[in-house]
């Protein structure tokens, strides 16, 4: 099954859902992302922001690119001219400097905060406590081009079905307490990006409206 043929299938799939799809094309070679952009994939994800520059440069200005691994503060200048959501946000140092590049670009760049949500100790995000510590603060409040979308978290990397199904309804729970508490009169707070190749089909039984999907459109690497 080609990449057009998958993309168009699980487009159809997730929009009936209203779940936004998210093309995941780190490694993957310019060639393979103009395949699913001629098949009417726009949003692509990548982790590497040397890779993504990369691409951004030679690939179609209509793609809407996504930064979905974790990101460098030293890094963010690179992006802050053309990224359209930086899924890894988890820090006021780090959203203070996606502010001032986006500042000098004269720029809106949009935000989902990053939530650690595994039980693994590797991957990135903020706990429960460091995100409500993050968005009481006036320093958060004073970022004028930076707006916060939503949450990001990444499940545990385990076949047990039932602990990813918590994880992810946790972290529901959480981002509709937040919205409630937070944002409750900012429409623009409406994105809960969780669920990758491997189970994108629970995350979306438990409430995400983004998935993040790589082996499932280009095929294993």
């Amino acid at each position: 099954m080609h990449v057009a043929n998958r993309i168009q299938a699980l487009k159809e799939e997730l929009d009936r859902m209203g779940v936004k799809l998210i093309a995941v094309s780190k490694t993957k070679s310019p060639e393979d992302i103009l395949e699913a952009y001629q098949a009417g994939q726009r949003a692509f994800g990548e982790n590497v922001v040397q890779e993504l520059i990369g691409k951004q440069e030679v690939l179609p200005k209509d793609i809407e690119w996504h930064l979905v691994g974790h990101l460098q503060t030293n890094k963010v200048k690179y992006i802050a001219p053309f990224i359209s959501l930086i899924h890894s946000a988890d820090s006021l140092k780090l959203l203070k400097e996606i502010n001032k590049h986006a500042q000098k670009h004269q720029r809106m760049i949009d935000c989902l905060l990053q939530v650690h949500i595994a039980s693994e100790d590797t991957k990135f995000g903020l706990d429960h406590v460091e995100l409500i510590e993050l968005l009481r603060t006036d320093e958060l409040a004073a970022l004028r081009h930076v707006r916060i979308r939503g949450l990001m978290g990444i499940a545990t990397n385990t076949p047990n079905q039932k602990e990813i199904k918590e994880e992810f309804r946790e972290l529901k729970t959480l981002f509709d307490g937040i919205k409630a508490s937070f944002f409750n009169d900012a429409p623009y707070f409406d994105t809960l990006s969780m669920g990758m190749s491997a189970d994108y089909k629970i995350a979306v039984e438990q409430g995400s409206n983004m998935v993040r999907l790589g082996s499932t459109i280009f095929g294993e690497r």
